[in-house]
């Protein structure tokens, strides 16, 4: 019972799939620039608010780079992305790139 409980406590508790869904309503930003559209602001907010501990954040932070690995953006979608926790008023510990390091 106890290894059961260390191995659950271990692993992320936030979905790739909650993660996508969250930040779903920000791709039109992303894309287009323009007004950060409130449900992008909240789905960062949720994540934020779900993703406590180290763990939960790193899975949070690898799925997004997972999300936006495959994809080729311009300078200005990776402005975009970057910007959005700040147009937003979150602090994330990460940042939105496919650079970021997810392990620190």
């Amino acid at each position: 019972m106890c290894l059961v409980l260390a191995l659950h406590f271990g692993e992320a508790a936030v979905s790739c799939n909650t993660v996508i869904a969250d930040l779903y309503p920000c791709l039109s930003y992303v894309a287009q620039g323009g007004n950060v559209p409130d449900s992008c602001c909240n789905g960062i907010r949720t994540l934020n608010g779900q993703a406590q501990t180290s763990v939960d954040r790193q899975g949070v932070c690898r799925c997004i780079k997972s999300a936006i690995g495959g994809v080729s953006f311009s300078s200005s979608n990776l402005n975009n992305a970057l910007s959005l926790p700040a147009k937003c008023g979150v602090n994330l510990p990460y940042r939105i790139s496919p650079n970021t390091n997810c392990d620190r």
